[in-house]
């Protein structure tokens, strides 16, 4: 009898720590839809998301490539999962048009990047390695070899695609990377990067593509002219979608001056994204990604309004990978101690979003006024429950909708600088309707808001309240 309670003690502590197993994330995918059915891929294979409708033709490529795109001036091939897995299409393809914009997922695989085309991106789901189910024939939609397994989550069941075979290079020649690789290399000839692009339409212009600050008697460039400037703002937005406007045109001025002089003698044309690099550098604010400095965030919360209401509501656009979240998440608690915080925290980074709720850091790594807030995690220290708690942390582009209670505060640093001037334009008239009186709308160091925006910030920490 005593054996039998033992065995039976056994088996309730092996169900238990098998339970407990199930529980533990060791495996987040990216979800989305294909011909009906629910997919999924290992996150770590997935470099961003996007959307797009302008695809260029590439001549007697196979019909699952739907040609290339220009991301940010490297030249990808874009692979229509549907077709290359014989689905069902969407109806706008079905009927030849291409208005609308294409659902895409950017995958890095080995030294390579592919997007893909999508009928729906879905969320991002963590499950535990080891409830994936190795596949069956009987989805008998897509060949076996492409499935890296399956697996139920809350009742959900997912189909996890193997993209590192669908696309390693090293597959045979008929996979999809080779396909593509080929596809990209033929288009070469016929699909211009943007400084390309702009130095043509420089030339019919009749303009030189040879620009250059003229020197003065000492040698020392004169300041720019207005071709100049107007053809680096051309550069900006093609090499790196930064635009130059009324919110940050006095630093896009200044910058000219610098870049001309630390360029004695030379064309001051930026001919790839590395120049433009170079160039946009100073704008970012302090302590872009990284915890903000004891001095920096005391300096903040010296403009930080006396709020009528206890319970404060706060949007975090282009939140990044986490740190300038939690940073403000420690000093709106220190600011307002007794109030109930809740910081939306947006970003179109999916990896970013994704790690963010879960990082650990060294405490010798974190500011001091953080350190309060910590607690000992497996590995290192983490931030406690009462500051996680007060953070929602979601994947999103803030040029869709942007359903957020009435707001208190908007922390926006670099963000509207590399949005085109109409998205800027519809992201802050949102801001203008969401803000509550006594409101403030923090940006980055070298932007700023005119009529009917009123400046109270000091230093690097432009602010704004309205009227």
């Amino acid at each position: 009898m005593e054996k039998i309670r033992n065995l039976t003690q056994v088996n309730a502590e092996l169900q238990e720590r098998k339970a407990a197993a199930s529980d533990t994330v060791d495996f987040k995918m990216v979800t989305f839809c294909l011909g009906g059915k629910d997919y999924g891929v290992d996150i770590m294979n997935v470099k961003e998301i996007a959307r797009a409708d302008k695809f260029t033709f590439v001549p007697n490529a196979p019909s699952f490539v739907r040609g290339v795109y220009n991301l940010r001036g490297d030249i990808i091939p874009i692979i229509d999962l549907r077709t290359f897995f014989h689905l069902p299409l969407s109806r706008n393809i079905e009927n030849g048009g291409n208005d609308g914009q294409e659902n895409m997922l950017i995958f890095h695989i080995e030294d390579r990047v592919y997007g893909t085309i999508v009928d729906k991106i879905d969320k991002v789901v963590g499950i535990n390695s080891e409830q994936i189910q190795p596949p069956h024939p009987i989805f008998g939609d897509i060949n076996i070899k492409y499935i890296q397994g399956v697996v139920e989550k809350s009742g959900d069941l997912y189909i996890i695609l193997d993209v590192v075979r669908i696309f390693s290079p090293n597959q045979p020649k008929e996979s999809a990377a080779s396909v593509a690789t080929s596809a990209t290399a033929s288009a070469e000839n016929t699909v211009h990067d943007p400084s390309s692009a702009l130095s043509e339409s420089y030339d019919a212009a009749g303009a030189t593509t040879e620009s250059s600050l003229a020197l003065d008697a000492n040698g020392v460039p004169k300041s720019a002219s207005n071709e100049d400037l107007g053809f680096i703002k051309d550069q900006l937005a093609a090499l790196k979608h930064f635009y130059a406007s009324s919110l940050n045109e006095e630093w896009v001025v200044r910058r000219l001056d610098e870049w001309g002089r630390t360029r004695r003698g030379t064309e001051i044309q930026l001919k790839n994204a590395s120049d433009a690099d170079a160039y946009i550098e100073p704008f970012y604010s302090p302590f872009s990604g990284a915890f903000w400095s004891d001095e920096y965030a005391y300096t903040l919360k010296t403009l930080l309004p006396n709020l009528a209401s206890n319970n404060i509501q706060v949007w975090n656009a282009g939140c990044g990978k986490g740190y300038e979240t939690y940073s403000l998440a420690c000093i709106l608690r220190i600011r307002y101690p007794d109030s109930r915080i809740k910081i939306w925290a947006n970003d179109s980074d999916i990896m970013s979003i994704a790690n963010a709720p879960n990082m650990t850091f060294e405490q010798t790594a974190v500011p001091e006024y953080c350190r309060t807030f910590l607690t000992k995690a497996h590995t290192g220290c983490a931030f406690n429950q009462q500051i996680k708690d007060s953070i929602v942390f979601e994947y999103h582009d803030i040029t869709n909708e942007n359903t957020l209670p009435d707001i208190n505060l908007v922390f926006c640093r670099d963000v509207l600088s590399f949005l085109a001037p109409p998205q800027q334009d519809k992201i802050l008239s949102d801001i203008a309707e969401k803000l509550k009186p006594g409101g403030l709308v923090i940006l980055g160091a070298h932007e700023k808001l005119g009529d009917p925006w009123r400046p109270v910030g000091k230093d690097d920490i432009p602010a704004f309240a309205k009227g």
